[in-house]
């Protein structure tokens, strides 16, 4: 399917799944930011809805009282988690509402609420009225305001719940900590009645000369100019809308420099209509798999990865800022990274786009994690309606190469439809990325002593990906170089997840996995990486993870509520094993 034909089928899927409406690159408009100190509620038996404190209300008589109060109520941070705000509220899951008070800057001729994302559902009221309304906590969503504003002292309400539901995305359990609370930046976002809504411009797959993609505007009326600029190339292009506000784009270019980790080029790119403009940074770079190569910019990479929670660990909280994003990219880097996939959802913009700039290509997936109800509809629908949000918000940065659909989900009937349902959604919406899905479901065949994985939906992915923790969960069957892998002929393949715990200045005892040592940490690196060298289709390596992170599953004294396996710990130490790690990467050219 090509650029062209793809832009009509998002749109007409877009529209009929869900009621959202967002825009792609909210920071390239006129922004006013809403961050900062909000008064909140906590709801701890959800009865502030039928209270309906979203009224803000205040007594007007002697007689008159109301059991809530915004304006005297405790403050937290927006954006950022509830759990790291208070000690009270480090396990709370459950409903707190936010407000606060606010007045346009931006008077345009249309106005938008934008939720970089709210963990995990909310309902959001503007002055006493119920507006909109979203699921998914890791997704950005967006309201239109137009006609529904005051000039001045407007009053915004949002009721944030973060409680596990068993057909969510994620399910009820996973490992990793629940964040509630509105996690990223809140804005204000103006623009003209008729606006640039969407637009999409990408490198064809293959060719290193030809621009695709399209425009879309925001009104359906008739024919319009829009411009692609890209000045720094000496190019220019004008197109013309259809009836419906899309216009579709193709062109060639002369002298392009290609976007890669060595050379993360970004040009400046400006598009225009009549009514308005959106100027952007994008990259442009080919990716494609062929045989058992994965090729950038035509010549075969290998995947030097890690992975990552959107965490602080050090504050113990989510990160949210540009701050954040650096800090944990920087590591990444200072490790020898070239790809990082980002555990296990869609990180915050932030992440991405300095990425880009820093020459790290990423693999986002969204949280279809384990034990997810692939039986029921509604859970199908949210997963493509995730997939949609962040495909709009990121599939203008280039360095995202790779969309995951799942991890370590368990084949069935009722899985295997349901994924392939996401992949086939997934390439007919961007078919300029390669799509995956980490599995654990490699297994040893004792009569072949080789490892096989027995899972239809790996036909259908560009490369595979296995989760397999070789001398922490699952015991060597011989000696690493004698460990046969029967997985993948004639495809990439990639090890997505591999590693095991310790805690940082545990030292000694390398071969008692229960002392939890750096040492034993440090030597089943070094036996999966002489296991790697003889895997001849293998693509790519993703330790996992880079930092220690948070996790309510892990109850050894050892752990006290983490996950060790980080090659960082959760002070900022790095153990053992990354120098292992980052001399491997340092011998890969």
């Amino acid at each position: 399917m090509t650029i062209a034909v793809l832009a009509t089928f998002f749109l007409l899927s877009w529209n009929n799944a869900s009621a959202q409406d967002l825009m792609t690159n909210v920071y390239g408009r006129k922004c006013q930011l809403l961050n900062g100190k909000w008064n909140t509620i906590i709801d701890l038996y959800g009865v502030g809805r039928p209270m309906r404190v979203y009224l803000n209300k205040k007594p007007q008589t002697k007689t008159e009282y109301f059991e809530y109060c915004f304006d005297k109520s405790p403050l937290l941070n927006v954006p950022s988690d509830w759990n790291s705000q208070s000690p009270e509220l480090k396990y709370y899951e459950g409903t707190i509402w936010y407000g606060r008070h606010f007045s346009p800057d931006n008077k345009g001729e249309r106005l938008f609420l934008y939720f970089g994302a709210v963990n995990y559902t909310c309902n959001v009221y503007l002055n006493g009225k119920k507006i909109g309304q979203h699921e998914g906590g890791f997704t950005p969503f967006q309201i239109e305001i137009t006609g529904k504003v005051n000039d001045t002292d407007n009053f915004l309400t949002v009721e944030v719940n973060n409680n596990r539901k068993s057909d969510g995305i994620p399910g009820l359990a996973y490992d990793w900590w629940n964040y509630g609370g509105i996690t990223r930046d809140v804005l204000l976002v103006s623009t003209p009645h008729d606006y640039i809504k969407d637009y999409f411009i990408q490198l064809n797959k293959y060719k290193s000369n030809l621009i695709e993609g399209w425009v879309r505007l925001s009104e359906e009326n008739g024919a319009r100019q829009v411009v692609v600029d890209i000045p720094e190339l000496n190019c220019k292009r004008n197109f013309t809308t259809d009836a419906s506000g899309l216009a579709k784009v193709s062109f060639t270019v002369k002298k392009l420099v290609r976007w890669s980790p060595q050379s993360p080029k970004l040009y400046d790119v400006i598009i225009s209509s009549p009514t308005d403009e959106v100027k952007e940074l994008i990259g442009f770079r080919n990716l494609y798999v062929k045989g058992e190569d994965i090729y950038l910019n035509d010549k075969p990479i290998f995947f030097k990865g890690v992975s990552f929670h959107e965490e602080i660990a050090q504050r113990k909280g989510r990160a949210y800022s540009e701050a954040d994003a650096s800090m944990l990219l920087s590591e990444a880097k200072a490790l020898g990274v070239n790809i990082i996939r980002l555990s296990h959802y869609p990180q915050n913009e932030y992440t991405m786009r300095m990425a880009e700039k820093m020459g790290i290509l990423l693999w986002e997936e969204i949280p279809v994690w384990q034990s997810i109800d692939f039986a029921n509809p509604t859970t199908a629908i949210k997963a493509d309606t995730m997939f949609k949000e962040v495909m709009i918000r990121d599939r203008n940065r280039c360095a995202l190469s790779v969309w995951g659909v799942a991890n370590e989900t368990v084949p069935s009937v009722k899985r295997n439809k349901f994924l392939r349902h996401l992949i086939s959604n997934c390439r007919a919406m961007d078919p300029t990325r390669l799509v995956t899905a980490a599995s654990d479901g490699a297994r040893y065949n004792n009569d072949n002593q080789d490892f096989e994985v027995n899972d239809s939906i790996l036909d259908e992915l560009d490369f595979v990906a296995l989760n397999k923790y070789m001398g922490w969960y699952h015991p060597w069957p011989t000696t690493p170089d004698k460990v046969k892998w029967n997985v993948a002929k004639g495809k990439p393949l990639v090890f997505s997840e591999f590693g095991g715990e310790a805690l940082f200045g545990n030292i000694g005892n390398a071969d008692v996995k229960s002392a939890w040592s750096e040492d034993y940490q440090a030597q089943l690196y070094k036996d999966n990486i002489e296991m790697f060298s003889h895997i001849k289709n293998l693509r790519g390596i993703f330790p996992w993870a880079l930092f220690d992170f948070r996790s309510p599953y892990r109850f050894h004294p050892n752990q006290d509520g983490w996950n060790r396996k980080g090659l960082v710990s959760d002070q900022g130490f790095r153990k053992k094993a990354w120098y292992i790690v980052n001399q491997y990467y340092q011998n890969i050219k």
